[in-house]
């Protein structure tokens, strides 16, 4: 799917500067109330302005899937992510969501919770029964139960990467968010096991607008934890 993405790029200057970093995935959010969020005209802009080989990744929580597959349609992104919740009583983006968008590249961001992945792994359990497994997980840092979908991700706040390290797999490729910046990436993949990483507010001087320093010295430092990943 991805090995290094960026998210909340929110100008084409800034998804290029992503690109010629070396990161081969950036993330467009259309989640109402994050300070990342973009409209469908500004996201096909910036689709348009990266080279081939990028994978464009659209962020959303509790969105139709009639709205995603539209959005897709009208901008070119590649592929989606469902950042809603999966909590038992307050699931948002339920495993139905991904039968419905079959034929599309889909991530799922899950949470590591007091049991490890348990309610990832029902989750995702579910959706196999529906025929719609996402091709990845990617764990976030944990939010409250009744976190608006806004303030779901880009918080800044990290992932216990040695309890991830511990909690099993998903049966799907494991990627890694929540507070990685170009200091503790690489400790953060070494630690967790992760094969794929992907930083927001870690690599911006404000919500929003990328650090041209941070996103090149963040994407350096991931390449090289992840070949070392690899490689041992």
């Amino acid at each position: 799917m991805f090995h290094v993405k960026v998210c909340g790029v929110t100008t084409a200057d800034d998804a290029r500067l992503v690109a010629d970093a070396g990161a081969d995935a950036v993330g467009l959010n259309f989640v109402a109330g994050s300070p990342r969020m973009i409209d469908v005209a500004t996201a096909a802009e910036i689709v348009a302005a990266l080279p081939a080989g990028i994978l464009v990744v659209g962020v959303f929580a509790g969105a139709a899937v009639g709205e995603m597959r539209r959005i897709l349609e009208a901008t070119g992104i590649g592929a989606v992510q469902l950042h809603g919740q999966l909590f038992s009583g307050a699931v948002v983006d339920p495993p139905e969501t991904v039968a419905g968008l079959r034929g599309l590249r889909v991530i799922r961001a899950v949470r590591l919770g007091p049991d490890g992945l348990r309610e990832a792994r029902a989750w995702f359990d579910a959706a196999r029964r529906l025929g719609g497994v996402p091709a990845m997980a990617l764990v976030d840092a944990s939010a409250p139960r009744d976190a608006a979908a806004g303030v779901l991700g880009g918080r800044g706040e990290t992932v216990d990467w040695q309890a991830l390290a511990r909690a099993g797999s998903l049966g799907v490729p494991l990627g890694l968010a929540g507070g990685l910046t170009p200091e503790n990436v690489a400790r953060a993949v070494e630690a967790s096991g992760a094969v794929a990483v992907d930083a927001a507010s870690g690599v911006e001087s404000s919500p929003g607008r990328k650090d041209a320093g941070r996103v090149r010295a963040f994407v350096s430092a991931a390449r090289v934890a992840l070949g070392s990943h690899a490689e041992s």
